[in-house]
């Protein structure tokens, strides 16, 4: 009679299998828990990216952003597409119909919600009341409620030469 096999599951993968929101995943990463005896260190989920072989590297959120990403991985490949974004951390990434990298905040200034590059008209747009923001981080459109909404924060970019990473900086 063989012995069954018994299947090991880590940490960071239970957790990602729950469909927990990257949210809830850096809220459980940050505050820690007491389930520190079921797996390593090293299979914590880091949605912010820290080196480990997801396409990001450095700091994605807070006051003091500073991260690179490989635009050869293949999450981030398609950032190498005029027309293409994607929301990092505390960051919108979008490589515009302009063929211009821009970096800004990731939430409107209205109520917070998670914006999105349009680039049907290359600019920043909040679906949930509407208002519109330039590439350049200036409103362009209140919200439909009426309120007055300030501009975003933009960061810096930085594209290597070969254009195979792009760093954003505070």
């Amino acid at each position: 009679m063989k012995p069954e096999k018994q299947e090991t599951l880590k940490r960071g993968a239970f957790l990602r299998s729950l469909g927990l929101s990257t949210s809830a995943l850096m809220a459980y990463y940050c505050l820690g828990t007491t389930m520190s005896s079921c797996g390593s260190k090293s299979d914590d989920p880091s949605p912010g990216g820290n080196g480990n072989g997801d396409g990001i590297s450095g700091t994605t959120t807070g006051n003091a952003v500073n991260f690179t990403i490989d635009l050869t991985n293949g999450t981030y490949s398609p950032l190498k597409t005029a027309g293409a974004y994607r929301v990092i951390g505390d960051v919108l990434v979008a490589f515009t119909t302009n063929s211009t990298y821009v970096a800004l905040s990731k939430a409107c200034t209205h109520e917070g919600f998670t914006l999105r590059y349009r680039d049907s008209s290359n600019d920043i747009f909040c679906s949930n009341h509407g208002s519109e923001f330039t590439i350049a981080g200036a409103v362009q459109k209140r919200p439909d409620t009426g309120d007055n909404i300030s501009a975003l924060k933009v960061y810096k970019i930085s594209l290597s030469s070969d254009g195979n990473t792009l760093t954003v900086t505070t």
